[in-house]
C-alpha cells in the first residue's frame, strides 16, 4: 500500500501554474494535472508558482491550495510567467525555502506527517539545495522528501549537478531524458507525465465529421505547438507541399506560438508555393473551426492566430487525418498522447514519446525527411482501415497514462525516496541509512 494521505502532504514548486498568466506550455499543464490528481486522491496538496498579479495571493481550486508567488514582479512584467524570468527565479530561490519550512514542513512534522516537496525544472535547482540546508538547520530534514524533476534540458548549464543529486532524488519524464541526464552525472528515476481522465471522454462523432467535411480535402493534418525548430515545422510544411505536388490536395491547420521561428515557417510555406491563410477569428466551438476551413479559400495552410479552447481541440484532432507531433527533440510528447486519447492518429517523433508503438497505436517518424511524413499521410488516405485501427488502439493505450495511474507509480517511488533520504514516515517502517 502506498504512503497514505493521512501520512503525507505534498508541496509542488514550479514557475508555471494554472493561471492564464502562468500557463506557458507543458510544464503548467503538468503542474495543474498532477496537483489535481494528488488532491483528488486525498493528499493535502499545495502548488507554489509564479502567479497572476490580479488574482488572490492564495486560494483553493479543485482541492489544491494555490500560492501565487512573485505577484509584485508579475505586475511589473505583464507579458507572462517568463517575462522577467531571472528576477523571479532569484526571488523564489531567496524566499521559498524558509516559507516551505515554516508554513508546510514544521506544521506537518508537529502533526506526525511527512512532506514530499516536488521541485520542477532548472529554476528550482538552487532552491532545492537551500531548502535542504534550511531543513537541516531546523532539525526537520527527516520530515521532508525532496524531489527534483526535469521535463526538458533548458537551463541545465546553470545547475550544480553533484550538489543537486546529493540533496534530492532526481526524476524525469522519459528514458530519453534519463540518458541525457546520465551524461550530467545523475541517474534519475523515470516517472512519465499524465493526462486527465477527462481527456478520454468520447468526441462527438458528428462534430468531427462536420470539421472533416469542411476541410474539403482527403487529407487534413493539424499541428499545434511552440514555433521552435525542434518541433520540425518545416518538415510538416514540406510534407504538405510534396503531397500537393504529387496530386493529393492535403491541407494543414496549424497553431503556433509567438516565437520568431513562426515567421520563418510561414515564409517557407509561401516559398514552396503554398497559399497561407492567416485566420484571426475565434475558434470557440466547432462552428468556428468549420468557418476557418470553409472560408479560407481552400488554402493549403490555415494559420490560426487565436487560442483554441480545450473542449474544441479533441474535436479537431479526431477530425484530422493525423496530428503532426513530429518533434526531433521531445522529452515526453504530451501533444501526441492527448491526441491519442481523443482517438486521433498521432504522428510523433522518436525521442521521448514512449507511449507510442510504431503502427501499433501511432505513427513514429525516425528522420527529419519530409517524405517520411508525406508517405505516412498518404498511407492513411489510401488505407482507411489502418487509421481506424490506430485510433482504436490509441484510445485504449492512452488509458495507461491517466494521472491516477501515473500517480500510483509516483507514490511507490516516493516510498523508495523516503528510504534513501532517511525520511520519517508515520508508520515507522522507514529506518534504513543512506
Amino acid at each position: 500500500m502506498s504512503i497514505s494521505p493521512g501520512a503525507l502532504d505534498v508541496v509542488m514548486v514550479c514557475c508555471e501554474g494554472p493561471d492564464a498568466y502562468s500557463l506557458a506550455g507543458g510544464l503548467g499543464v503538468r503542474a495543474r494535472g498532477l496537483t489535481r490528481a494528488l488532491a483528488a486522491a486525498g493528499y493535502r496538496t499545495t502548488l507554489l508558482f509564479v502567479g497572476d498579479p490580479e488574482l488572490p495571493s492564495e486560494e483553493t481550486v479543485d482541492g489544491v491550495r494555490l500560492v501565487r508567488c512573485c505577484q509584485e514582479l508579475s505586475g511589473r512584467h505583464p507579458a507572462g510567467v517568463y517575462d522577467g524570468e531571472l528576477e523571479k527565479v532569484a526571488t523564489l530561490t531567496r524566499t521559498l525555502p524558509e516559507v516551505i519550512v515554516r508554513r508546510f514542513v514544521a506544521p506537518a512534522a508537529a502533526a506526525g506527517r511527512s512532506v514530499a516537496v516536488l521541485c520542477e525544472e532548472w529554476q528550482t535547482a538552487e532552491l532545492c539545495r537551500r531548502l535542504s540546508d534550511a531543513l537541516h538547520r531546523e532539525g526537520l530534514r527527516r520530515h521532508a522528501v525532496l524531489v527534483w524533476n526535469a521535463n526538458n534540458h533548458f537551463g541545465w548549464e546553470a545547475i550544480d549537478w553533484p550538489t543537486l543529486g546529493f540533496v534530492a532524488s532526481t526524476t524525469t519524464v522519459s528514458r530519453y531524458m534519463k540518458q541525457l541526464m546520465r551524461e550530467r552525472g545523475v541517474n534519475p528515476m523515470v516517472i512519465p507525465n499524465g493526462i486527465p481522465e477527462t481527456a478520454l471522454r468520447p468526441v462527438d462523432p458528428r462534430s468531427a465529421a462536420e470539421i472533416a467535411a469542411a476541410a474539403g480535402a482527403p487529407c487534413l493534418a493539424i499541428k499545434i505547438g511552440r514555433f521552435s525548430p525542434d518541433k520540425r515545422w518545416l518538415q510538416a510544411v514540406d510534407a504538405i507541399a510534396q503531397l500537393r505536388a504529387n496530386g493529393l490536395p492535403a491541407r494543414l491547420l496549424m497553431r503556433g506560438g509567438i516565437e520568431p521561428h513562426g515567421a520563418e515557417v510561414l515564409a517557407h510555406a509561401r516559398g514552396r508555393g503554398l497559399e497561407v491563410c492567416e485566420w484571426a477569428e475565434p475558434l470557440d466551438d466547432r462552428g468556428g473551426v468549420v468557418r476557418a476551413l470553409n472560408q479560407s479559400g481552400g488554402a493549403a495552410v490555415v494559420n490560426v492566430r487565436r487560442f483554441i479552447p480545450d473542449p474544441v481541440l479533441p474535436e479537431i484532432e479526431a477530425a484530422a487525418t493525423a496530428v503532426l507531433a513530429n518533434s526531433g527533440h521531445e522529452p515526453f510528447g504530451l501533444v501526441g498522447l492527448e491526441a491519442m486519447a481523443a482517438g486521433a492518429v498521432a504522428v510523433v517523433g522518436a525521442t521521448g514519446e514512449e507511449y507510442a508503438r510504431p503502427y501499433g497505436n501511432a505513427i513514429v517518424v525516425e528522420t527529419d525527411d519530409p517524405a517520411e511524413v508525406a508517405a505516412a499521410l498518404q498511407g492513411l488516405v489510401e488505407d482507411p482501415e489502418l487509421g481506424r485501427r490506430l485510433r482504436r488502439a490509441a484510445r485504449r493505450d492512452a488509458r495507461d497514462f491517466t494521472w491516477p495511474v501515473v500517480l500510483r507509480g509516483l507514490l511507490e517511488r516516493l516510498r523508495y525516496m523516503a528510504l534513501h533520504q532517511e525520511v520519517f514516515v508515520p508508520d515507522g517502517r522507514v529506518r534504513a541509512a543512506l
